[in-house]
């Protein structure tokens, strides 16, 4: 693996897990409340654009790191859901 692949894995890592605390955060709490489902649609849409982008060019890094990112996101809108 060349560094350019590294580099794109741990950018991607850690812009997918941007949502895991406030995951974290709302199920302890089990409050949703002031979450924007608005903001976490927009993030689902980008990151399968991504998801799509990183199949059209083979881009393994690209693609495994924003279908992360999908799950969290649904994750996420599944707990604003819930605890609304």
């Amino acid at each position: 693996m060349e560094f350019t692949e590294i580099l794109g894995l741990v950018a991607g890592t850690l812009t997918s897990a941007a949502s895991v605390p406030q995951i974290v955060k709302t199920t302890k709490q089990k409050k949703a409340a002031g979450i924007s489902p608005f903001m976490f649609i927009v993030l689902l849409t980008g990151n399968a654009l991504w998801v799509y982008y990183g199949f059209r060019r083979s881009d393994i890094p690209i693609i495994a790191t924003n279908v992360v990112a999908l799950a969290l996101d649904t994750t996420m809108l599944a707990l604003k859901w819930k605890y609304n």
